[in-house]
């Protein structure tokens, strides 16, 4: 087995020490959904802290709560319609039909009483920008900017079936500035699917993976949102997004991102605010939708992305110049059938997309069951692209069986002259439980080779652990990072302690791979508390260089992204 460089598992093996939901709960006593846990616990008195003094919020006029801030997102002007007018009594009444005798949420996977539990439970509001104490070392010069984490926090207390992707998206930013408190600010991310249903006072929209659970339901929630839009409740022109999985800085713009709609713009203001600044279509040149997760070429400042769906071509891949001017969509109508494409690679030659076991499961969905299922009839496989190909006619697909991924940590030419490719990246073994049973899912890092000459496919298991969310020092995303040369570092943070997505961040100057920190959020389940850990990671133990105690809990959620200050003033 090869061994992993520091630089590269260090960036993503604490991701393991993040709770998978179902592990954390006991089948048989559960409580009401009335008791669901979404209040916040209030700071410890006995907590280490450098100030005397609570946190306190940033006085500056660009702190303010910004939910009713303009964007440049074109919305309808028609007002929803108030529950209380005989049209919306009668649709929230057929709501509640469906969600307590239709379809309630029986599943354990869709019980909100379950699911919104401990730190996956919503915090309540948002937060203005809040200073933070540094309780531990301190933060090196080359954090200057901020840390934002993107994850799933719904504005309303589900009423019917409810899966942990079904959230509203919030931004958990950490701003830091040389010689000043750290801020902490968390906000959602102002989509139009929020602001229409936080001024209605209530949800307009179904859950996309929990609210079509069966034939039946789904027709029932397909007729209901069907009428609200005849009525004018909500404008599906307007996107129906959630912007809750990842974050993107690229042609000078940060981006909130989620698969089912345009990225939303946003920012962050010089006092640690967040502030939406609206729905970004690329001068009307994006269609539909774009993944959650384009990968940028450090060298040349171009993003390259997909799209994909339950309609032909299933696939669809573009790109974006280093100024963000999108170029023309090549659909791949050779993925002949829908497959759950969340991810892929980029080399400096080629596009890498998996079409693998997990995709759109029509028949499991009429019978109650989700509608992404897996299908273990099918042989994974994966397809090379040119990565400016202007049409399809290149590409190759590969048979790799059981290769089932869900995120890719990166992917490399070789041979010189790109005669062979290589990706890394987490294989899911268990596709029957991503769903429904996550605690039973398995994922094993391996190194795929493709020699595009022979056709030959080579594979080898890169970590024994179960390790998802994997990233490395963006400045490596597209060219070979190192592998087989240096010991496996892991943390583990403490009893009852977990982590999420990790980000590498690199020194000022490095020039070496592993030259630098990784960073992530920390929630310790005993006393209610969350921090931002600073570690080496060059260090064996990914050492604790520096520590930032929160004024208030950031619960679990997706991807995030180290952004600089040079690139937030842009």
């Amino acid at each position: 087995m090869d061994a992993l460089s520091s630089s590269f598992v260090s960036t993503f093996a604490t991701k393991n020490l993040r709770p998978t939901l179902p592990k954390k709960h006991n089948f048989t006593t559960m409580t009401n959904v009335s008791s669901v846990k979404i209040e916040e616990k209030p700071p410890s008195t006995t907590a280490v802290s450098k100030t005397t003094t609570p946190p306190r919020p940033v006085s500056s006029p660009q702190s303010r709560d910004i939910s009713t801030s303009t964007t440049t997102t074109t919305i309808s002007k028609r007002r929803p319609i108030s529950p209380t007018t005989l049209p919306g009594a009668i649709f929230n009444a057929f709501d509640g039909i469906i969600n307590n005798f239709i379809d309630p949420p029986l599943r354990p996977s869709v019980d909100p009483k379950r699911v919104l539990s401990d730190n996956f439970a919503p915090v309540i509001g948002e937060l203005p920008p809040t200073e933070c104490a540094v309780t531990r070392g301190s933060l090196p010069p080359c954090l200057a900017g901020a840390y934002i984490r993107n994850g799933p926090n719904p504005q309303f207390l589900p009423r019917g079936p409810y899966h942990l992707f079904d959230g509203d998206g919030m931004l958990h930013s950490l701003k830091i500035s040389p010689g000043k408190p750290p801020i902490l600010c968390s906000r959602y991310v102002k989509t139009y699917k929020y602001s229409v249903e936080r001024e209605a006072g209530h949800p307009l929209l179904p859950n996309v993976f929990s609210g079509f659970g069966g034939l039946i339901p789904s027709a029932a929630r397909g007729a209901l949102t069907a009428a609200r839009i005849v009525s004018g409740q909500y404008s599906i022109a307007n996107g129906i997004g959630l912007a809750n999985t990842s974050l993107a800085f690229f042609a000078d713009r940060l981006f909130a991102l989620g698969e089912s709609d345009f990225p939303y713009q946003v920012r962050i203001t010089p006092s640690g605010d967040i502030q939406t600044v609206g729905r970004h279509d690329f001068d009307g040149k994006l269609f539909m939708s774009m993944t959650a997760h384009p990968k940028i070429d450090a060298d040349t400042g171009e993003a390259f992305a997909f799209r994909y769906g339950p309609i032909p071509p299933f696939l669809t891949y573009f790109y974006f110049d280093k100024n963000g001017k999108k170029q023309p969509d090549v659909p791949i109508f050779s993925m002949a059938r829908p497959s759950f494409l969340h991810d892929f690679a980029i080399t400096k030659k080629y596009a890498i997309f998996a079409d693998i076991q997990i995709g759109m499961n029509p028949m499991e969905m009429i019978a109650g069951g989700s509608p992404v299922g897996s299908d273990p009839s099918k042989v994974s496989r994966l397809g090379i692209l040119p990565r400016y190909a202007k049409d399809e006619s290149e590409i190759r697909w590969f048979d790799v069986p059981g290769f089932n991924i869900i995120h890719a940590i990166n992917a490399w030419d070789e041979d010189g002259d790109g005669n062979a490719v290589v990706m890394v990246a987490p294989n899911i073994l268990s596709v029957e439980h991503t769903m429904e049973r996550m605690e039973l899912v398995h994922a094993l890092v391996e190194k795929v080779r493709i020699d595009l000459k022979t056709g030959i496919v080579s594979r080898s298991p890169m970590s024994a652990s179960n390790l998802d969310f994997g990233v490395i020092n963006p400045a490596y995303v597209g060219r070979k990072n190192r592998g087989g040369e240096c010991t496996v570092a892991r943390r583990m943070y403490g009893t009852g302690c977990f982590g999420g997505e990790p980000f590498f961040v690199a020194k000022d100057g490095a020039e070496e791979e592993d030259d630098g920190y990784v960073v992530s959020y920390v929630h310790d389940e005993g006393s209610g508390e969350s921090t931002f850990v600073v570690m080496d990671a060059k260090s064996p133990e990914l050492e604790i260089v520096a520590e930032v105690k929160l004024p208030r809990r950031v619960p679990y959620g997706f991807h995030g992204l180290f952004t600089k200050e040079a690139d937030l003033r842009k």
